[in-house]
């Protein structure tokens, strides 16, 4: 085989390989004897086909296999022997002139991993900001427990429902010219006035209500509803009060604590304390991660493969511009969006460029995912699957290194910024909730985002996690009713505040615009785009930074 370089710029790299055509020929004659054995054909024994005949009945099919084998060894070599580090699945491409008794000329294509200068990471100091569990959000969240497992009482006959209460109702849902719409029928709906559930309007013309009572409630569905024929329109609701009940007494005490399987309230209030910890320290760690990542980025720079950078800007262009479907002005949104292109190409290239940085941290001082820690990896991930599926994922897996290298990500760059962390000079600071949520969210600039790249599983090319980067859209548990369709439900609400838990910040720019909501950071974990791994839950189109 030939090789001769024909593109030696920046990171781009190119190759005409030739392979003569005896070489395929001679791989064809492997191929042959190899399975001229299972060859059977009228008049010959088992075993006993000419080879000639063989060759003249699969001829063809034996010199595509021997082509195809000998460009994938050719790529190998032309790999080890020119020491190439693929930053990306090569490009291949046979000389459209080839044919069967003739040299085949080969195109190949690819960029290359840059040769990261040794990272400074001497002298790293970090500041954590430290927040107790207090005894006052401990019981704040004993309070939200006792709320979910309140009783109701029966109400009164000529009781007219008020905030608070809890209507049961039969509804049927209507378009503004009095067609039913899918879904928008059910019975014994549990409705509580006040809790904000449902789509606006619907819960407050409840009020008043008594049992065995019909109304006909107008509503209007949010802008962002799922159901796109219903989303915007005005509707009603024609529903039968078939009981009214009032919110009975809720009692704090080992009662309540026995009711959700424990021994008692303090037993209670110790698990809350622990959850409400792990909250905390979640939190003090995405505001460490974020200061450690700046440092790393000021203090390097580097070229990164352009090819990286596109897939990175395409996956954050992509949820950009589905989480801008969700805005009251799409158009505006998407607007925005494109005036910043730029920036937001420039947090997919520091993305890159951190993750480079941190895997090459990784390989200098032997930070190692062990295949202990593998096995377990993959055996959550295959829980997602039923049964049938999840043998399949498992084989997936040990077939494909890039399958097994995308679940490997998230938990090397965690292990990576851990020994980061042990080098760094770390001072403690006690501060509040507020202070530290503060901190996290008043962080502007490209803070965030790495795309960890694992050296030792790169030369079959680079894969990118695919995010899922949509907008999910708060799934409400109704403690009361049936499982029916409710196409009253407010889909549009926030997720909660212990979603937005980030390692790196979402760029926010310097003026907002009505269209764009306050950006919310994304999940601790969400920074690897090289890996596999379930993306935290993330609000309306925000400029995402990396």
């Amino acid at each position: 085989m030939q090789t001769v370089e024909t593109l030696n710029e920046g990171l781009k790299r190119a190759y005409t390989l030739t392979i003569t055509a005896a070489e395929i020929d001679s791989k064809v004659d492997a191929e042959l004897k190899r399975v001229a054995p299972q060859i059977k054909m009228p008049g010959f024994r088992p075993g006993k086909v000419p080879a000639n005949l063989v060759r003249k009945m699969h001829g063809p099919a034996l010199t595509q296999d021997a082509l195809n084998t000998a460009i994938q060894e050719g790529i190998q070599t032309l790999i080890a022997e020119q020491r190439l580090r693929p930053a990306i699945q090569p490009s291949v491409s046979l000389d459209e002139g080839f044919e069967i008794g003739k040299d085949a000329e080969i195109k190949v294509a690819l960029e290359v991993l840059p040769d990261v200068p040794a990272p400074a990471i001497d002298g790293l100091k970090l500041e954590r900001l430290m927040v107790p569990a207090g005894e006052a959000e401990v019981d704040a969240q004993v309070a939200k427990f006792a709320e979910q497992q309140k009783k109701w009482d029966d109400a009164a006959e000529d009781h007219a429902a008020a905030q608070g209460d809890l209507v049961t109702v039969d509804f049927v849902g209507k378009t503004e010219d009095g067609v039913a719409f899918e879904g928008g029928t059910g019975t014994d709906m549990g409705v509580e006035i006040g809790s904000g559930r449902l789509i606006p309007g619907f819960e407050d013309q409840l009020v008043g209500v008594k049992a065995g009572e019909e109304r006909v409630l107008n509503v209007t569905f949010p802008a962002d509803y799922p159901a796109e024929n219903l989303a915007g329109k005005p509707a009603t609701f024609e529903i039968t009060a078939t009981k009214v009940q009032t919110p009975g007494e809720t009692v704090i005490d080992d009662t309540l604590a026995t009711s959700l399987g424990l021994e008692s309230l303090e037993q209670l209030k110790g698990l809350l304390k622990g959850q409400i910890e792990q909250e905390l320290n979640g939190l003090t760690r995405t505001h460490m991660k974020r200061k450690l990542l700046d440092q790393l980025a000021e203090g390097h720079d580097f070229e990164v493969p352009p090819t990286m950078v596109e897939a990175e800007f395409d996956q954050i262009w992509q949820q950009l511009q589905h989480e801008a479907t969700h805005e009251a002005d799409p158009a505006a949104a998407i607007e925005e969006m494109e005036k910043e292109r730029d920036d937001y190409r420039a947090i997919a290239e520091r993305r890159v460029r951190l993750g480079l940085l941190l895997s090459e941290i990784g390989q200098a001082n032997g930070v190692e995912v062990s295949q202990q820690e593998m096995n377990r990896l993959i055996s959550q991930a295959a829980q997602q699957y039923g049964p049938e599926d999840r043998q399949r994922f498992l084989q997936y897996v040990q077939q494909e290194p890039m399958a097994a290298a995308q679940l490997r990500a998230p938990l090397y760059e965690d292990k990576v910024v851990d020994f980061l962390f042990e080098k760094a000079e770390i001072t403690d600071r006690e501060v509040t909730r507020e202070e530290l949520q503060a901190a996290i969210e008043s962080e502007d600039g490209f803070a965030s985002g790495t795309h960890v790249h694992n050296h030792d599983h790169d030369h079959e090319g680079h894969d990118h996690e695919a995010h899922d980067h949509g907008h999910d859209h708060a799934d409400h548990d109704h403690a009361h009713g049936n499982d029916h369709a409710e196409p009253a439900l407010d889909d549009s609400a926030e997720p909660a505040a212990d979603e937005a838990v980030a390692a790196e910040p979402v760029k926010k720019a310097a003026t907002r615009k009505p269209a764009a909501k306050k950006v919310k950071p994304e999940g601790e974990d969400a920074e690897a785009p090289a890996e596999a791994k379930k993306p935290a839950k993330k609000s309306a189109a925000k400029k995402t930074e990396a």
